[in-house]
């Protein structure tokens, strides 16, 4: 069996670095000013998927796990960073490129199996390998569907207006 992860650290980076900030940051233009890296999100965070970024600034990363949005970062933060549990977490929403593997006529439903909210469906036609269908409306961002892709097709990345 093929270690994957050690795999991807010898090749190159294909794709650009999609972290994002935590769910439910109040400001995030000014989240690297109020942030102290104290590193207590990193280590409260139940799937490990909060790690230290860019300037050692906490950032989620999908390809280690899913968000359960538990709120435990919010918690444990000594800074007023955080918008109440009670807000929307995020403004995320996943997107599947053409490298998707049912795009490219292999069968693969590994995200549709993951998504919890059914956000990822597969349309069926006779003769064809199903094709994934988004529904937005449905996505919550929790990244589910990232880890378990093969192919590393699917981004979780903010929606701008």
């Amino acid at each position: 069996m093929v270690d994957l992860s050690r795999r991807r650290l010898f090749a190159r980076k294909t794709q650009q670095d999609n972290s994002l900030r935590l769910p439910w940051i109040a400001k995030p233009t000014q989240f690297t000013d109020d942030c102290t890296r104290c590193g207590k999100c990193v280590e409260a965070c139940e799937t490990k998927i909060i790690i230290k970024s860019d300037g050692g600034f906490p950032a989620v990363n999908f390809s280690i796990d899913e968000c359960t949005f538990c709120y435990q970062c919010a918690n444990v933060c000594p800074e007023p960073l955080f918008l109440a549990e009670t807000e929307q977490p995020w403004q995320a929403k996943a997107s599947i490129t053409d490298s998707c593997l049912a795009k490219q006529n292999v069968e693969c439903r590994s995200c549709g199996d993951m998504c919890d909210p059914m956000a990822i469906r597969f349309k069926l036609e006779l003769g064809k390998v199903a094709q994934p269908n988004l529904d937005l409306d449905e996505c919550n961002g929790c990244g589910a569907c990232v880890s378990v892709c093969p192919t590393s097709s699917i981004n979780v990345s903010n929606i701008t207006a």
